[in-house]
């Protein structure tokens, strides 16, 4: 692991282990950073181990609570929006004691259609340790348009499809299930059906403290959304002349990465990169995928190819021989014996045999 032997200038940063995923964004601006940290440009896919340090940057214009990545001193990304300000506490009390690293990977490479894959930054840590529960982390958005704007802009031109069902679904999650629920029962345009079956997996992820089955449900729901892609990416290229974004595949995948399912993560992931082919309106969605698809991979490696244990050396004691010099009480002469515990004999050998 060729990160993990070099210093980062005046100390050793404190390392916080830990299995839960945390995301690296802006990654796509950096990447002839990140192959000189891979080791240089390559065709084979990529999968590195790193060291990262975590560097809060209150001067960030874009965001006071930025908490930059770095490795080996390089700007590599940042957590995303939602998760700086989630960290940033407790970050700050971890660096009382030094600087802050966390063990991760940069992901990616390989080749693909339109050339080599780009290459991305999954960092390994535990919430707990920045005072985060792990079952109340979240991940944050990459912003990513999905085109229900603009469809709402053009709805009244439209008639194909009505959208002001939208505005009439209530706050609270769960009454907005029952509701999408019930609209799915009635509606076959597939732009209705698109954005309502997108609109139910989020709300029911959003149940998932709440309600013990909501998780159960999204996944049906993300199978039953899939299911009728075809008939619904047709429907989307027909209207915006290409594939806007499609949170339900990111969602799946993000779920399946959280419950370390790494054969279900790299299934959706795929799913998605197949279903946005060289259409996707926004390349960074289909470059996020790409990503977490190696993750699962490397994953999937690591479990079908553990490394070897170390030996278990046997502990054993050496006890040492010492020779200790006797005289026999019988016939006064000296004999020589190796010493152990219990009482000394008074006689020599000889004696000994005589007196037997």
């Amino acid at each position: 692991m060729a990160f993990l032997s070099r210093l980062f200038g005046k100390a050793q940063p404190v390392v916080y282990p830990g299995d839960q995923t945390l995301d690296v964004v802006g990654e796509s601006f950096r990447q002839d950073t990140l192959w000189k940290l891979a080791g240089g440009y390559k065709t084979e896919p990529v999968s590195e181990p790193i060291l990262a340090v975590l560097v809060p940057e209150p001067g960030n214009p874009e965001d006071e609570n930025a908490i930059m990545v770095q490795i080996d001193g390089n700007c590599v990304g940042y957590l995303t929006r939602n998760d700086a300000a989630l960290y940033l506490p407790g970050l700050n009390t971890l660096r009382a004691k030094g600087e802050v690293a966390l063990e991760g990977l940069i992901i990616g490479g390989g080749p693909r259609d339109d050339g080599i894959g780009f290459l991305g930054v999954f960092l390994d840590h535990d919430p707990r340790d920045f005072k985060i529960p792990r079952t109340g982390h979240g991940y944050g958005s990459v912003g990513l348009r999905t085109g229900f704007s603009e469809a709402v802009e053009t709805d009244d031109e439209d008639d194909s499809y009505d959208l002001s069902w939208h505005s009439d679904l209530s706050d609270d999650h769960s009454t907005a299930v029952e509701q999408l629920r019930r609209l799915l029962d009635e509606e076959s345009d597939p732009i209705d059906i698109h954005y309502m079956r997108n609109e139910l997996v989020r709300r029911l992820y959003k149940c998932r403290d709440t309600d013990p089955l909501a998780l159960d449900a999204f996944d049906t729901a993300c199978e039953e959304y899939h299911a009728k892609i075809v008939t619904i990416r047709a429907a989307l290229f027909d209207k915006f002349g290409k594939v806007p974004v499609i949170e339900t595949y990111r969602q799946a995948v993000i779920r399946c990465q959280k419950a370390k399912d790494w054969t279900r993560m790299r299934e959706w992931a795929e799913r998605g990169i197949t279903v946005y082919g060289s259409d996707a309106a926004r390349s960074e969605v289909v470059d996020d995928l790409h990503k977490r698809l190696a993750y699962a991979i490397a994953k999937l490696d690591a479990a079908s190819n553990p490394k070897p244990r170390r030996p278990v050396r046997p502990t054993t004691t050496a006890t040492a021989t010492v020779i200790e010099t006797l005289v026999c009480t019988r016939c006064g002469s000296s004999f020589e014996r190796q010493r152990t515990r219990g009482r000394k004999p008074h006689l020599c050998p000889g004696c000994r045999s005589i007196a037997a």
